[in-house]
């Protein structure tokens, strides 16, 4: 592929200007008229401006746009962009409809002020022709900005839309350029984009929870969120004022063990004292590792998980968080709700694991001083002493945790449960006090028979076409996977049916 040229922010504008076909308005609330500064500066902006305007009173806002229960959200902001496009074809399309491709950018922003000294955030959005008398197309970003001066997040918040103009008009087709490149001539710790959506006619290709990946992939945001209708979603829009109630896993596929946690979690989640009264939403997380459990992203995979994991009723977040204190601080970002997090013995192992917080000077102990503080529980869910293997499919090695159960019964039937697991020498004491005031919690009423399935034994009988598969995972979920083939669904019939081995790898 070729390399991409780095244009500065003042390049970006002045080629814009200097194409006497883009015309267009800007209209810009909150953190001042950074984005339109930069076109003007560049020189020649009367080729490309037809007005540029800024409502602050929310008087005068509700006068052009009308009403809004939020002056900083998605709705406001397509309400902007819808007006100011209206408007330029209604004055417009005549005198000059024939040579000009239109355009409408708009944002709606909250930044640090006298009043305000939390981060900045808030909407941003360009409708666009591609030629002159064309259906529009949209692209819509939400913007962290994370700068400590007001000032800094002005400048950063000029650049990004500049980036993202130029980007609709130079990138459009190729989006996942366009994503990279509205990161340019700014660094990446000064802001986040946590959602990005293109729509219109040239986007229909497109598939918007790939371009919210790419965020990830990218460093543009550390999560992203899809409803379950599949459709991306912003995540303070979501969790807002919310009780959070959490399972991870790699859900390559989901199982009916997966089912049973969320069951018998949620049960004693809703009856904690802290919860009562309030709108809970549970949400399954993927994290980039488990992403890339097979060595390289496939989006194929990803959008498998996804798409039963959607169908099944769920919100998804895909994380790059490897440690729990990490998930259960972005999820404060939001709310101030309790958090709940149901998962099985394997990851309450990997939780204890010292060697993932090397990093932190305070250690193993800083990380669940973060964990837990402000309200967050884990939900233990029992396992097998057979399936007791680490995040890498390996056994666990010696020392790091183990389970005792009942002497006589045969190996395969023994249960590891928060009581009988013994962790690390050094970590017995932190661990029975986690436990003992509340903050780990048994699962309770479980199936045991559920106890028998493993997803990666799923996963191979799928892969060899042994039916065997579709008692375990969720009936809707085995419908989808035959009717779509995923997961290697066909391979594995055309195993059976030709009696060869599958090519390729897992």
């Amino acid at each position: 592929m070729k390399e991409r040229e780095l244009l500065t922010t003042n390049r970006k504008a002045l080629s814009i200007n200097l194409d006497d076909t883009k015309y267009g308005t800007f209209a810009e609330i909150g953190a001042g008229q950074e984005v339109a500064r930069h076109f003007f500066q560049a020189g020649a902006a009367a080729g490309t401006i037809a007005k540029s305007m800024s409502a602050y009173d929310m008087k005068f806002s509700d006068e052009i746009y009308g009403k809004a229960q939020r002056y900083v959200s998605r709705e406001r902001l397509i309400t902007m962009i819808d007006y100011e496009y209206r408007l330029l074809l209604e004055r417009l399309a005549d005198s000059r409809g024939r040579r000009s491709t239109f355009f409408a950018f708009a944002d709606t922003v909250v930044a640090k002020s006298y009043r305000n000294d939390a981060d900045g955030y808030g909407w941003m959005g360009i409708r666009f022709q591609l030629e002159p008398g064309a259906e529009p197309d949209d692209i819509l970003i939400h913007v962290h900005l994370l700068d400590k001066e007001n000032v800094s997040q002005q400048q950063a918040l000029g650049i990004i839309g500049v980036n993202l103009i130029y980007g609709a008009f130079f990138y459009r087709d190729n989006p996942s350029t366009l994503i990279q490149s509205l990161s340019d001539n700014v660094h990446r710790d000064r802001f986040e984009i946590d959602m990005i959506k293109f729509s219109g006619p040239h986007f229909n290709s497109v598939d918007n929870r790939l371009m919210s990946l790419q965020l990830v992939q990218h460093g543009l945001t550390n999560a992203v969120m899809f409803g379950r209708d599949g459709e991306v979603l912003q995540p303070s829009e979501i969790f807002y004022k919310k009780a959070v109630f959490v399972q991870r896993g790699h859900f390559r596929p989901v199982t009916r063990v997966n089912v049973d946690m969320l069951r018998c979690g949620i049960a004693q989640f809703t009856r904690d004292p802290a919860v009562q009264g309030e709108d809970i939403l549970v949400v399954m997380e993927i994290s980039m590792n488990n992403l890339l459990v097979t060595g390289e992203l496939n989006h194929d995979d990803f959008l498998a998980r996804v798409d039963i994991l959607s169908f099944l009723g769920y919100p998804v977040l895909i994380s790059n968080y490897s440690e729990y204190f990490r998930l259960a601080s972005y999820f404060r970002r939001y709310t101030r709700s309790m958090i709940g997090a149901v998962m099985g013995i394997n990851n309450l192992i990997e939780i204890f694991n010292e060697r993932y917080y090397e990093n932190l000077d305070g250690g193993i102990l800083e990380s669940f001083g973060r964990l837990f503080k402000n309200t967050v529980k884990l939900y233990i869910y029992p396992m097998r002493r057979e399936w007791l293997v680490n995040s890498g499919g390996e056994e666990l090695t010696p020392g790091i945790a183990s389970g005792e159960a009942d002497a006589d019964a045969p190996d395969g039937d023994k249960v590891i449960t928060t009581e009988n697991l013994r962790v690390a020498e050094n970590l017995r004491h932190l661990y029975r006090h986690l436990l003992e005031n509340g903050y780990i919690v048994p699962v309770e009423g479980y199936d045991p028979e559920m106890m028998r399935i493993f997803s990666r034994q799923v996963l191979k009988l799928i892969e060899s076409g042994d039916p065997q598969w579709e008692t375990m995972v969720p009936e809707e979920a085995a419908s989808m996977i035959r009717q779509r083939g995923l997961f290697r669904y066909d391979w594995g019939r055309r195993r059976i049916s030709t009696g060869k081995p599958n090519p390729g790898n897992r």
